[in-house]
């Protein structure tokens, strides 16, 4: 053999021990630019960034929605590959408790249509020691709504709010006795939404955390005839109990390529581990894609966005709460 031959061998092998032996979701430092800033809390950069969507699924740029569950607004951004440019806000809610403002809790956005929805938590509040009773439920209706809204030329249609999940969740038996309750005590918050193929919504549920029969955790997904919730019909609905894990619930949900891609995390507020799933909304068994183990323990997947797909891979966006301006950041996972 001769020594080009010997060069190229050794050249394959080290290439080879190179590569990674699963997915290489990326690292803290390969997060995107964003500037401006986006809005948060007292007009400061945002640091509860919880949920993105964009009107097309694919190429750049996008035009996109992002929320910030401490606000009553979203906001529009730019998608470039490798920048979030952030630009006007939409009040969504003008609920108040005693003249001040009451908080979506914006947690997950979803396109469809020509319309961009916002879901509410649809949650008690965690930080509620010694609330006013009528502050508490103020706060809980406030959160406890879709906001729907179509946005063309630069303009924004009017805003359409539905409470009528609510009015679904309440008739589900599996899920009412833990409506109103606080996540501490597996109580109703839901934070990932998706619509599927233009007419079902689908709520992804942090909690509650059901058991089936062998005591194993089953996360939440509730599904709901899209323009029944608008129009105050009677919505048709499904409960969907999936196993993403043990003491994992839902933390984003995210539509692509007639299915949908699943976030899972901690249930609680413990520290746990993530993960992505893809579902392909009917039945209950899920396919696992990737485990989210290569960013720092602290940080917390709350956003998932697919970017684009190339053979046997698929690039999503992650958005961080308690990271500035959510900290975009690329995830290079197996495609579905």
């Amino acid at each position: 053999m001769s020594l080009a031959s010997l060069g190229r061998i050794a050249a394959i092998a080290c290439f080879s021990l190179a590569l990674p032996a699963g997915p290489a979701p990326g690292k803290d430092k390969d997060s995107w630019k964003v500037k401006p800033d986006v809005l948060g809390k007292d007009d400061g950069p945002s640091e509860d960034a919880s949920g993105i969507a964009c009107t097309t699924p694919e190429d750049f740029p996008r035009s996109c929605l992002v929320i910030d569950d401490n606000l009553q607004k979203a906001q529009f951004v730019e998608l470039r590959d490798g920048r979030l440019v952030p630009g006007k806000t939409i009040r969504l809610i003008r609920n108040k408790f005693n003249e001040k403002k009451l908080e979506l809790d914006g947690e997950g956005v979803a396109f469809s249509k020509g319309f961009f929805y916002v879901i509410g938590s649809h949650g008690h509040p965690r930080k509620n020691k010694k609330v006013d009773p009528d502050k508490l439920d103020a706060r809980i209706k406030a959160s406890s709504q879709i906001v729907r809204f179509r946005a063309e030329d630069g303009s924004v249609a009017k805003i359409e709010p539905t409470s009528n999940l609510k009015k679904v969740m309440a008739d589900v038996p599996a899920l009412k006795d833990f409506i109103d309750q606080p996540l501490d005590k597996n109580g109703v918050t839901i934070e990932g939404i998706a619509i599927k193929d233009d007419k079902t919504l689908y709520a992804g549920f942090r909690g509650p955390v059901l058991k089936d029969d062998e005591g194993k955790s089953r996360a939440v997904v509730l599904s709901a005839e899209l323009d029944a919730l608008f129009d105050g019909g009677a919505a048709q609905h499904k409960l969907f109990r999936l196993p993403l894990g043990q003491g994992r619930g839902v933390r984003d949900l995210a539509a692509f390529e007639g299915g949908i891609l699943i976030l899972a995390g901690p249930a609680g507020d413990e520290p746990g581990t993530y993960a992505i799933y893809s579902w392909d909304g009917e039945g209950e068994s899920v396919k696992p894609l990737a485990e989210l183990s290569r960013f720092k323990p602290k940080r917390k997947p709350e956003g998932l966005l697919a970017l684009d797909k190339s053979g046997a891979k698929l690039r999503v966006l992650i958005i961080f709460d308690s990271d500035e301006n959510g900290k975009p950041t690329p995830v290079e996972i197996p495609a579905p």
